[in-house]
C-alpha cells in the first residue's frame, strides 16, 4: 500500500507540474485586449484630423506605436520605480505593502507594478481580492516572459483609463490638452501619469486641488530625482490643469466616414493630407457655403491633389457643418456620382486628337442638329456655323462636341473613359447615346480630379522619364503609386489639351472668367449639368489638380447654378491658397510633328488653300483632308462664275475659294465678316456643270453616323426625319434612298422616312443638277 502510495505521488508530482506549467504558458490570451477602437484619421505628419468614437462609447484610439519618453519617465516614478528591473512582481513593494496593510488592519498599499496593471486592465478591472491579486502576480511574469518592457507600456498607456469615457494616453492627450503625446510638457505628462490612479479628479471642479497636488508631488519627485533642472520644475509648477475636455478635430470628417465604411474596426488611417491645407479649406468651404445656402445650394466638396506624386492633399467631402444630419451635410460628395456636365469635353478633344480625327485648329460644324430625336442646344442658344474645335472646348460649345463625338462614336470614347479609370460609367453606349459628352454619364469628382491630374502628369514628362502607367490617387500613405491602366495618351496630346484650356469661357457668360485674376496660369475647365443640379470646376496647374462641385445632394436644381458662377469662385480661391507654380508646362516637341494645315479650316491641305503649319501628337497620323476648298473659275470682271462650256479659257481666272455648306456658312459669316460666299454663275452658265456639292447640304442624317429609330407609345416604329439646306430655299430637291425615289421637297426640305435596320445611302439632288450624299446606319430601340 506504501509502496502504491509512493508511486502515485511521483505520478501525480509531474502530473501537477505539467498542468502548471500549462496554466503558466497559457494563462494569457492570444489578445489581451480584445476591445473595440476609434478609428483615426492622421495627416502626413501624423497630426490629428478626425476621430470616431468607438462602438462601446469610449475614446479609445489603436494601440501606440511608442510612448513618449516624458510620460514614460513620469509613470515609472508615480506606480513602479523598479519597474525596469523586475520582472513582473516587485518582491520588495510586496513585502512593504504587505506590513502596511497587516500594520493598518485594512488595505492601504496594493503594490501592483504596471505589469500587474496591464493584466487588471485586460481583465476587466475585477474586484480586488486575494485570489485576483494572485491571478495577477502569476501573470504578470508570464507577461513579462512574453511582452518587452516597451511593449508592456505601451498596453498600459493604451488601455488605462484617464476619466469619463476617455481611454489611453493619445485619447486623453487630445480630450485635454489638443495635441499629440509627443508634444505634451512634463507638467502634462505628470498629469497624465497620475490619473488612471483616480480618473474622477479629472472633472472640472470636483477635487481640482487633489488632482494638482498629486501632480505637483510627482513633479517634486522628478526634480529630486534629479530627471528635471530646476528651471524646468518652476516652470511646470506654474502650469495650470486643464479646464473642459477639449473637442477631438474634425477636419476632415467625410474622409473618415468612407475609409471607416471599408475598413470596419478601429485602425490608425495615415493619410497624405496637409492639416494646414485642410484647414483653410474648410473655411472656405463654410464661407462659400454660407452664401451659397442663400440661393438654396447646400452642399459642395473640395479636392486636391498633386500631379507629381498623385497625393490628396486636401480633401473637403461636403460643407462642414456642426450637425450633419440634416441637408445631405453628412454625404461625402467626393465619392458620389453626378451627372458629369462638361467635364468630360477637354477628355474627348484628347482623344479625337490622339486618334487622329482632329487638330486644335480643325473646323467643326456648329449648327441646329438632330440626332433621332437628340437636340442638343448651346449654353446660350447661339451658332456659329463652324468653330475650331480649341475654341469649342474652351467655350464649352455642346452641339460640336456632340458632332465630334459622333465622328469618333459613342462605343470608343467609353471605352477610353473606363481606361481613364471613370469607374461609374457602366450602361452601355446605346443608353448613353450622344448625350454622354453633355453630362449623361456618370460621374465622381474623385475620378474626374484623378483624370485631369493624370492628364498634368502626362503633359510635364520629358523624353528620358516616360511612364507608361495611368496612376490612381494616394489617400493612404501605404498606397502603392502606380496602377496597371496603360497609358492612352501621349505626352503632346496631353500638353495640346491643356494648352487649350488656358482661356475657358462658359458660353452666355463670356469674358466672365477674366474676374477670376490671378498672376497663375491655370488650365481649368467648368461644367454645368441639366436641370442645373450640379456645378463643376476642375483647374489644373504643373503642381497640383483642383476639383469643385457644387449643388445639392438631394438633386434639386437651383436657378443660377452653374459652373462658371458657382464653382469657379471656389476653385480660384483654393489656387490662392497653394504655393505659386514653379513653372508651366514645357511644350513636348519631341513628341510632336509638323503639318502643313489650311489656314481657313485646320484641316491637310488639297492643293487649293493658303496652310500654315501646326504641331501634332507624333503618334496621331492625322490624315483628313480639307473638305471646305475647291478651285473656282471666274469671268473677266470676276464677279460670275464660269466654265470653259460658257466662256474662253483665255478669258477666265482661276481662284482657291473657302466654301462652307449652305447652313454652316449662313451662321459663319455673321461672327467671320470677311468670309465671302461664292459668286453666283452667270445667267448664260446656269447649265453648266457646277455640281461640287457647295450649294447642297445634308443637315441630318449626318455622313458616316447611327441613327435610332424610336418606338411609339403603342409599341410600333416610329419615323425618322431626313433634313437638306440648298443655298436658296425655293429650289427644289429630290431625295433618294438607295437608289429609290423618295419625293421632292421646296421651301421646307424634310422628308418623314421609316427606313429599315442597317446601312443606307441617301442622296439628295437640287434642280440645278448640284448632288449630295450622305452614308448611315439606322438602329432600332427594344423599347
Amino acid at each position: 500500500m506504501g509502496w502504491g502510495e509512493g508511486h502515485l505521488k511521483w505520478i501525480l508530482l509531474p502530473l501537477l507540474a505539467i498542468a502548471v506549467s500549462w496554466w503558466y504558458f497559457y494563462s494569457l490570451p492570444p489578445t489581451l485586449f480584445a476591445t473595440t477602437h476609434s478609428h483615426l484619421l492622421l495627416d502626413r505628419d501624423g497630426k490629428l484630423l478626425s476621430a470616431h468614437i468607438a462602438a462601446d462609447g469610449q475614446w479609445r484610439f489603436p494601440e501606440l506605436e511608442s510612448v513618449p519618453d516624458k510620460f514614460a519617465t513620469a509613470l515609472v516614478q508615480f506606480e513602479d520605480k523598479r519597474f525596469w528591473q523586475h520582472s513582473g512582481v516587485d518582491f520588495l513593494a510586496l513585502a512593504r505593502a504587505t506590513y502596511d496593510n497587516l500594520r493598518e488592519q485594512r488595505v492601504v498599499s496594493g503594490a501592483s507594478t504596471l505589469s500587474m496593471q496591464v493584466i487588471r486592465l485586460s481583465r476587466g478591472n475585477p474586484s480586488r481580492t486575494l485570489s485576483e491579486k494572485g491571478v495577477e502576480l502569476f501573470r504578470a511574469w508570464r507577461l513579462e516572459s512574453r511582452y518587452s518592457k516597451d511593449d508592456i507600456l505601451k498596453r498600459y498607456a493604451s488601455h488605462a483609463p484617464f476619466g469619463g469615457n476617455v481611454v489611453g494616453l493619445e485619447a486623453a492627450a487630445w480630450r485635454y490638452f489638443a495635441r499629440n503625446p509627443e508634444q505634451l510638457s512634463w507638467a502634462e505628462s505628470a498629469m497624465l501619469a497620475v490619473l488612471p490612479n483616480n480618473p474622477a479628479l479629472i472633472h472640472p471642479g470636483r477635487n481640482r486641488e487633489r488632482l494638482l497636488a498629486k501632480r505637483n508631488h510627482l513633479l517634486n519627485k522628478l526634480f529630486t530625482q534629479n530627471i528635471l533642472s530646476k528651471l524646468e520644475y518652476d516652470l511646470a509648477i506654474a502650469e495650470p490643469l486643464p479646464e473642459a475636455p477639449h473637442r477631438l478635430p474634425h477636419l476632415a470628417p467625410h474622409l473618415l466616414d468612407t475609409l471607416a465604411a471599408k475598413n470596419p474596426g478601429g485602425q490608425r488611417f495615415r493619410t497624405t493630407l496637409d492639416a494646414g491645407l485642410q484647414q483653410q479649406l474648410n473655411t472656405l468651404a463654410q464661407r462659400s457655403g454660407e452664401q451659397l445656402a442663400l440661393e438654396g445650394v447646400q452642399n459642395l466638396a473640395i479636392l486636391v491633389l498633386d500631379n507629381r506624386t498623385f497625393e490628396v492633399k486636401a480633401y473637403v467631402g461636403n460643407r462642414p457643418m456642426e450637425t450633419q444630419r440634416e441637408q445631405g451635410h453628412a454625404i461625402d460628395m467626393i465619392q458620389r456620382p453626378r451627372s458629369s456636365g462638361s467635364t468630360l469635353k477637354p477628355l474627348l478633344f484628347a482623344d479625337m486628337m490622339e486618334q487622329g480625327l482632329i487638330v486644335p485648329d480643325s473646323l467643326v460644324a456648329d449648327v441646329p442638329v438632330n440626332y433621332s430625336g437628340f437636340t442638343p442646344q448651346n449654353y446660350n442658344r447661339h451658332y456659329h456655323g463652324a468653330v475650331s474645335a480649341r475654341e469649342a472646348l474652351a467655350r464649352s460649345l455642346n452641339i460640336p462636341m456632340v458632332n465630334m463625338l459622333s465622328v469618333r462614336g459613342v462605343e470608343p470614347f467609353l471605352m477610353q473613359l473606363r481606361q481613364l479609370g471613370f469607374s461609374h460609367v457602366q450602361r452601355s453606349a446605346r443608353d448613353y447615346g450622344l448625350s454622354l459628352i453633355l453630362g449623361g454619364a456618370e460621374t465622381s469628382l474623385w475620378d474626374l480630379g484623378v483624370a485631369y491630374a493624370n492628364l498634368a502628369n502626362r503633359a510635364m514628362q520629358d523624353q528620358q522619364h516616360q511612364q507608361t502607367f495611368w496612376q490612381q490617387g494616394r489617400i493612404l500613405q501605404s498606397q502603392p503609386a502606380n496602377s496597371s491602366r496603360i497609358a492612352t495618351l501621349s505626352t503632346a496630346t496631353a500638353w495640346l489639351t491643356l494648352d487649350s484650356l488656358l482661356e475657358v469661357a462658359r458660353p452666355g457668360d463670356d469674358g466672365y472668367w477674366e474676374k477670376f485674376s490671378s498672376s497663375r496660369k491655370v488650365a481649368w475647365k467648368t461644367g454645368t449639368s441639366y436641370g442645373q443640379r450640379d456645378a463643376w470646376a476642375i483647374g489644373t496647374t504643373p503642381d497640383y489638380t483642383v476639383g469643385v462641385w457644387v449643388g445639392n445632394a438631394n438633386g434639386v436644381g437651383r436657378a443660377g447654378l452653374t459652373g462658371t458662377q458657382s464653382a469657379a469662385p471656389i476653385l480660384f480661391n483654393t489656387f490662392s491658397l497653394l504655393p505659386p507654380n514653379r513653372s508651366w508646362f514645357q511644350r513636348p516637341d519631341w513628341q510632336m510633328s509638323q503639318v502643313e494645315v489650311c489656314r481657313d479650316d485646320g484641316y491637310l491641305s488639297n492643293g487649293v488653300c493658303d496652310t500654315k503649319t501646326v504641331s501634332v501628337p507624333l503618334s496621331s497620323h492625322f490624315a483628313r483632308i480639307t473638305p471646305y476648298h475647291q478651285r473656282i473659275h471666274l469671268d473677266a470682271s470676276g464677279q460670275w462664275r464660269v466654265t470653259s462650256e460658257c466662256e474662253a479659257v483665255a478669258n477666265m481666272q482661276t481662284r482657291n475659294w473657302f466654301v462652307l455648306p449652305p447652313d454652316q456658312a449662313d451662321y459663319y459669316q455673321q461672327f467671320h465678316a470677311d468670309y465671302q460666299p461664292l459668286p453666283p454663275w452667270r445667267e448664260d452658265c446656269h447649265g453648266s456643270d457646277s455640281g461640287q456639292g457647295e450649294t447642297l447640304s445634308v443637315v441630318y442624317p449626318q455622313d458616316n453616323t447611327q441613327i435610332y429609330l424610336p418606338r411609339e407609345l403603342d409599341g410600333k416604329l416610329g419615323e425618322t426625319v431626313f433634313r437638306a439646306v440648298p443655298a436658296h430655299p425655293e429650289t427644289l430637291l429630290y431625295w433618294h434612298l438607295d437608289n429609290q425615289f423618295l419625293g421632292t421637297t421646296q421651301t421646307f426640305h424634310q422628308q418623314a422616312v421609316q427606313p429599315t435596320a442597317g446601312k443606307h445611302r441617301l442622296v439628295v439632288v437640287d434642280e440645278a443638277g448640284n448632288r449630295v450624299q450622305t452614308d448611315f446606319e439606322v438602329l432600332i430601340t427594344t423599347q
